[in-house]
This record gives structure tokens, C-alpha cells and sequence, in this order.
């Protein structure tokens, strides 16, 4: 017996109609828990040896490399954790409140966090990258999002054609709010879609129309944001790969610049909201295989290139540009555009990448605003990685991000031999292999256009941290 998706992509992205052809018994062996790879080492493995003086070092480091001119220019994340109404399927840090006095209060503290990084890094640090997360970003105010703008061109040298991004909850925005974004200089804007259906939507605690979407949508073609995005979910409870071919039709008639498609993750003992989903409302693994396999017919029969993993773009997108030149990467937003970029991450739980090393906030507004007012960063925890996390984080993210392991490169570039290094993993693929997912040779690693339905198992291979079961059921299933 087996399962069938009738439609699967090539690493190059090109659509290539293929049927998977996966045993009950190895779609077993793939559906398990594991890791996105918004990083290697993944957040999991952050220690709370890495505190507020190790990431003070990292900082005063890149300081030194940026007065010697040595270092690419700065990403910038800001993590706003408000939201109005809980959405049940939601794994983000967020704070649930109607109380919006609460936004200023929160933006005095992110001042003075900006302020402490600027004392170390020194003013006028080039940004080319900013994004608003959450949460809700919508939450805050017009007036309240144009104060934080102005404090961080203020503090870093925002270069022209820098990307700047936020986040938006439909149900929070309108006409004239898109207008006053786009004069505060967001030129990238992304909406929380997540599915069209009804049923859905009332099992999921976020009702929202199509024609809604379709009205902010238009608005901000119109305004002239260079890149729109919608996020999706599939796997969420009450939702049928019919259902969902309904949302990729809708979606596709919008025509966002990219989508990002996501599996839900069910993880009910980390994250209280999703208790309240009812686990039998959810969709079987082999009809999640087919969701997945619909969108990705669906998206590139509508002309989107096929990023890889989680994403879509139309081919004049700056997403899909990168992908074309080599120059994709992860970030713990996802795919993006800068691939060399340090991250500074500003906020309540936000996540960031200074260098060699990993840090994280404080999860809880408490021990956020107890370290600030003390003159301490907020970081709790974080990573400095070693010579061979570096090593296995080239491989997997050359495998997440371009579909293919140049050993040579690999070799030129960490003075390894990638056959004896990784003898382990090298046999381990060979069973993927034979399932149709990688090919090999003695020169590289390639996945093939199933093997993009399972990436993250392919990269699984490589991570040395992620040894256990128990260790495996932090994440989301892969299937």
C-alpha cells in the first residue's frame, strides 16, 4: 500500500509533475519530529551559560570588524508581543491583552535596549534589513509604530533600498493604516492568511474574510509595496486537502509576491492555546502530504517559484532573485535575501545572531524589564558555536536553502574531507537514496524533487545535537 502526491519540484524549482510513492512503513520512518533549521545549532540546544556578558563580547567584536570595515551590514528584528484575541494554533511568544496602553510602555523599554546596543556597537550602523514580528505589530498605534521608526533611523543608518518589513493582522488594518505604514518607509508587508474556510477559521479562534484580504491586498499594490506576502497553515484541525485546494485558489487569485506555507505544529503541552484544539478535528499525515503537494502544483501552476521548504515568490520577487543567484539563507524569520547578515534581535523572546554566536531575550515582559532597568542586555541564554557547528550549519543550510552539498565548496571552505567526516552520514543517506529522496556521488549531495517533501529529515542527517527521541519531541512533525 502507499500514499500518493501528485505534484513535486525540483531543487532548481522548476515544476516537475512526480508522483510520491512512499510506503505506509517509510512514511512512518519520515513523520516524526523535527527541527525547521531556522538555525544550526537549533534554539533548543541554547545554554544559560551565554548570558548578557557573553553577548556584550560578541557585540564589542563586530564593533571591532565594522571599524576595519569588515562586516556586512545589520539586519534589525523587533519583537512586539500584543495581540488582541488568542489564535488557537499559535506557537509564538505573545501577550494577550486589549489594554493598549501597554504598547507605549513596552516601547520606553525597547529604547532603552536600542540604546545599550548602540553604546556598544557604536552609531550609525548600517541596516539593511528590518522586520517587525509579534505577536500583533498592529497592535501599537500609528502614532506609536512612527515613534519606534523614528528611534531606530535615529540610533542605525537605515541604507536606501533597505527592506523593511512588518507584519500585519488583517483584522487590525485597513486602507488608511497601509497608507500610513508606507509613509513611515515599510516597503514589504505580510498578512496572517493562515486558511479561507470557514470551518476552519471558527476551529482556529481567527475569523477573517477573503474579500477583506482582497480589499488590503489591492491597497497595497497600490501603494507600491515591493513585496506582499501571505502566510498559510496546513495540518490545521477541521481542514481537508479539498478545503485547502479552495485556499490555494483564493491565495493564488490574490497574488501575493510570496507566500510562506507552514505546518501546523501541534504541540499542546508547550503551547496552552492549542489545547483547545481538538486533536481528531486534525488531518491525517498522508493528508498533510497532499496539502502540501496541492500547494506546491497549485502555486507554481500559477507561476510562483518554489524556494524551498516553506516558500514561494514570483520570479521577480527579490526572494526568488536570490534563490537564482546563490544568495538565499535562513534567519529565524526564514528564507531571506541577506545571507551574511548579523541579526539584532530587540524585544521580549526575541532571537538573534551576533557573529559566531546565538542569543536570546527573556520570554516574560518581568525578567525583560528587570535586566534593563539594571543596566544588563535581556539575553537569558544563547550559543557560541564551534568549529564544527559551523562546519554542519554550512551543510544543512546549503542543503535547506539551494537543494544541493558541493563537497568541494564545503572542503574549500572549513580545510575538511567531507567523505571522511561525515562516513556516518554519508551511509544514513544511502537509505534516503534508495527511497528517491537525495542522489549521490563522490562530488555532492542533491535532493530530488520528492526529497523536497521531507528537507528537513535530509537535514536531520547532518545534526550532530539532535540525538534522542525525547530531544525529537520538542519539534514539529516533519509530515
Amino acid at each position: 500500500m502507499s500514499t500518493e502526491a501528485t505534484q513535486a519540484v525540483s531543487p532548481a524549482g522548476s515544476a516537475a509533475v512526480q508522483a510520491v510513492r512512499l510506503t505506509d512503513e517509510q512514511l512512518a520512518r519520515l513523520d516524526v519530529p523535527g527541527p525547521r533549521y531556522t538555525s544550526y545549532p537549533t534554539a533548543d540546544r541554547f545554554v544559560e551559560a551565554f548570558g548578557s556578558d557573553q553577548y556584550r563580547q560578541a557585540l564589542r567584536q563586530r564593533a571591532v570588524g565594522a571599524r576595519v570595515g569588515g562586516v556586512p551590514p545589520l539586519s534589525l528584528y523587533v519583537h512586539i508581543p500584543f495581540c488582541e484575541s488568542v489564535c488557537y494554533y499559535c506557537a509564538c511568544n505573545k501577550i494577550i491583552t486589549k489594554h493598549k496602553s501597554r504598547g507605549a510602555e513596552y516601547l520606553y523599554w525597547i529604547e532603552r535596549e536600542v540604546e545599550m546596543h548602540v553604546a556598544e556597537l557604536g552609531g550609525s550602523q548600517p541596516v539593511s534589513q528590518l522586520h517587525l514580528g509579534g505577536g500583533s505589530p498592529t497592535f501599537l498605534s500609528d502614532d506609536e509604530l512612527g515613534s519606534l521608526m523614528g528611534l531606530l533611523r535615529r540610533s542605525f543608518r537605515v541604507l536606501p533600498g533597505a527592506e523593511l518589513s512588518i507584519e500585519v493582522d488583517p483584522r487590525t488594518a485597513s486602507r488608511e493604516r497601509l497608507r500610513n505604514l508606507a509613509g513611515m518607509g515599510f516597503n514589504r508587508v505580510s498578512f496572517g492568511v493562515q486558511d479561507f474556510d470557514p470551518e476552519v477559521q471558527q476551529a482556529v479562534h481567527r475569523v477573517q474574510s477573503f474579500d477583506m484580504l482582497q480589499e488590503l491586498v489591492g491597497e497595497a499594490r497600490e501603494l507600491g509595496f515591493e513585496s506582499i506576502n501571505a502566510d498559510l497553515i496546513y495540518g490545521l484541525p477541521r481542514q481537508t486537502p479539498e478545503s485547502f485546494r479552495r485556499t490555494i485558489a483564493q491565495v493564488a487569485q490574490l497574488r501575493p509576491s510570496r507566500i510562506a506555507l507552514y505546518a501546523y505544529a501541534h504541540l499542546p503541552e508547550r503551547f496552552k492555546p492549542q489545547r483547545r484544539i481538538h486533536p481528531a478535528e486534525l488531518p491525517r499525515g498522508e493528508q498533510r502530504v497532499r496539502m502540501l503537494g496541492d500547494a506546491i502544483a497549485g502555486f507554481i501552476g500559477n507561476g510562483y517559484v518554489y524556494i524551498g521548504m516553506d516558500h514561494f515568490a514570483l520570479p521577480g520577487d527579490a526572494l526568488a532573485v536570490a534563490r537564482r543567484q546563490g544568495r538565499l539563507h535562513r534567519n529565524f524569520q526564514g528564507y531571506t535575501t541577506q545571507p551574511d547578515a548579523d541579526l539584532v534581535a530587540l524585544g521580549v523572546s526575541s532571537i538573534g545572531r551576533i557573529g559566531a554566536t546565538y542569543s536570546q531575550n527573556a520570554k516574560t515582559l518581568e525578567e525583560y524589564q528587570d535586566a534593563l532597568s539594571q543596566g544588563r542586555f535581556p539575553v537569558v541564554r544563547g550559543l557560541a558555536l564551534t568549529r564544527d557547528d559551523l562546519l554542519r550549519r554550512a551543510v544543512i543550510m546549503a542543503l535547506m536553502c539551494q537543494g544541493r552539498v558541493e563537497f568541494e565548496s564545503i572542503e574549500l571552505a572549513h580545510l575538511v574531507k567531507v567523505p571522511e567526516v561525515f562516513a556516518t552520514e554519508i551511509e544514513q543517506l544511502r537509505e534516503l537514496q534508495r527511497m528517491g529522496l537525495v542522489q549521490m556521488d563522490d562530488r555532492e549531495v542533491q535532493v530530488t524533487a520528492t526529497g523536497w517533501y521531507f528537507i528537513r529529515a535530509i537535514a536531520m542527517v547532518f545534526d550532530r545535537h539532535l540525538q534522542s527521541d525525547r530531544a525529537r519531541e520538542r519539534f514539529s512533525r516533519i509530515i
